[in-house]
């Protein structure tokens, strides 16, 4: 069968031709698809699904910092505690921290994640957030600022690992047919975990005295706890196994949960086929210090540039100044008490967690691109708006502009959570072939978190200084990101991770991603011809 798929374009009898279907993706994925139709609802799905869950907690375990912080700073008690404010350089170097730890720990990921296993990556990356959060919440006893900041670099630490082992695990476990929305799935959690803080953060202020912004710090044991608990039950990376020489394990994992039980399943063959094409026994993933992987042609050079440009703009189109500096955006819109800014803070989590969901379910129908495009020109859109709101409030207090730009960041919130949120953790990590998913994800998060140390110390800096003025940026910068994404950026739907190497090695990658195919099928569902249409 496979000698048919990979046949040049011949002309067939019609009379043997029953059935025409247009394809996007490649033949061998879509033949699979049609000669054994997936099963999304059967109890082996259902384990690899909560398998994957406890992957996605390496997400939530992330939001659950990005908003804590974000309520931390629009709570009086705690700015009192270490007598700091919401906006200015104190803000900046507090939660910049996070990703100083970050940066850190890169160095380790790949070694860490390559040599001991995806479980493993989760359980180590669990591990240090757990330390960071003791470290924070120890230090009522203290009073330092500098301790409370100490445990934040050690959270960031942890959570570099952890974000690179999560998408890496889930990406590789889930079903090739469903691997699009189960790891678009994955970063839409940042939301669960920005919810619950967002939520004790809210529901503390009733506590009074330290407790309102202590409760919240030390919840921060939740998801981290549950990682480590729970990871070395999971079924391994069936790739991890086949490439460390373990492949019974390999097959029997990719048989139980792909193949419903059947070792002979087309999914399981079409996958172990191409791990023996395509995984490299002997690749830079055995050496922890071999990065050459991530640069040694124009397909592997390729391939990190669109992993570290999806990161970079999934961050640099302003979500981080309402992530982040919430409430110092929501003072130079007029909202300056306390109850409300959190209320707000939870609310947009909670609306955010709901349409990112819904992008989720659409990666594989509307694909990749589409969203990137229409996330970024929409973005673009909603800052021009949020621009002429505050100014208008800036110089009439008007509450009539005051609402337009709450109206605003709920607009941006949709719009980013729609398209952003599910492809974060989805696109860089699917691009990055197994030799350098690891090691690629590490370099990436390098490039993203020094991208995010502008995020940090630029923005609280800016809103402070020029006030509405900062949002002009975002106009032109999401206008630049969607053009680049239009001209370079590839699809990759309807593919087995495997799959893509040949589209990086074509001329023109982008162009080769979205070629439409047709396929014919005989009466028994076998491919007879491949036509371009």
């Amino acid at each position: 069968m496979e000698k048919e798929i990979t046949t040049q374009h011949e002309v067939v009898d019609e009379k043997h031709v029953t059935q025409v279907k247009t394809i996007r993706g490649t033949e061998a994925f879509n033949e699979a698809k049609l000669k054994e139709p997936p099963s999304a609802f059967n109890t082996r799905a259902f384990i690899l699904y909560f398998s994957c869950l406890i992957g996605f907690f390496c997400s939530t375990a992330n939001g659950y910092d990005g908003s804590l912080l974000n309520a931390l700073l629009a709570n009086n008690q705690f700015k009192e505690f270490f007598d700091v404010r919401n906006k200015g350089i104190w803000a900046g170097i507090v939660t910049s921290m996070y990703q100083i730890g970050s940066v850190v720990a890169l160095p380790f990921v790949g070694p860490c994640i390559d040599t001991l296993g995806r479980r493993a990556g989760m359980f180590c990356g669990a591990a240090f957030i757990i330390a960071g959060t003791i470290v924070q919440g120890a230090c009522i006893q203290t009073g330092s600022r500098d301790q409370f900041m100490g445990g934040r670099f050690l959270l960031g630490f942890g959570v570099s690992i952890a974000s690179s082992a999560g998408p890496m695990y889930v990406v590789e476990v889930s079903h090739p047919a469903y691997r699009g929305v189960t790891t678009a799935l994955y970063n839409t959690f940042w939301f669960t975990g920005s919810i619950i803080a967002s939520g004790a953060a809210r529901g503390a202020l009733n506590l009074g005295g330290n407790s309102q912004w202590l409760v919240p710090v030390w919840l921060q044991l939740l998801f981290s706890g549950l990682i480590v608990i729970f990871c070395f039950f999971l079924p391994e990376s069936p790739r991890w196994l086949f490439v460390n020489n373990k492949r019974d394990q390999c097959k029997k994992i990719l048989a139980y949960y792909h193949g419903n039980g059947n070792e002979d399943s087309e999914w399981v063959k079409l996958q172990l086929r191409e791990y023996e094409e395509y995984l490299e026994m002997n690749g830079a993933d055995k050496r922890w210090w071999d990065y050459r992987a991530l640069f040694r042609d124009r397909p592997s050079i390729y391939r990190i540039g669109c992993n570290i440009v999806i990161s970079i703009y999934g961050q640099w189109a302003g979500n981080a100044v309402l992530s982040y500096f919430l409430s110092a955006v929501l003072d130079s819109a007029g909202i300056t008490n306390e109850t409300t800014q959190l209320n707000i803070n939870l609310g947009l989590a909670c609306l955010q967690f709901v349409v990112a969901m819904s992008g989720a379910a659409c990666v594989d129908l509307l694909g990749r691109r589409f969203l990137l495009l229409f996330t970024n020109i929409g973005c673009s859109v909603i800052w021009i708006g949020m621009t002429v709101a505050t100014s208008q409030f800036s110089e009439t207090e008007s509450s009539a502009a005051a609402k337009a730009s709450l109206a605003m960041i709920y607009m941006f919130g949709i719009v980013y959570s729609f398209g952003f949120t599910p492809l974060q953790a989805l696109y860089p990590v699917e691009v990055l072939s197994f030799e350098m998913r690891a090691k690629g994800m590490a370099f990436s998060s390098f490039s993203l978190n020094a991208a995010m140390l502008l995020n940090q110390f630029a923005w609280p800096v800016s809103l402070d200084r020029i006030g509405w003025k900062t949002y002009i940026v975002f106009v032109i910068w999401c206008a630049f990101q969607a053009i680049t994404i239009y001209f370079f950026i590839p699809e990759t739907r309807n593919r087995t991770l495997e799959e893509l190497d040949d589209i990086f090695k074509s001329k023109n990658p982008r162009k080769a991603s979205t070629e439409v195919k047709k396929l014919h099928l005989d009466a028994h569902g076998d491919v007879v011809d491949i036509h371009g249409a």
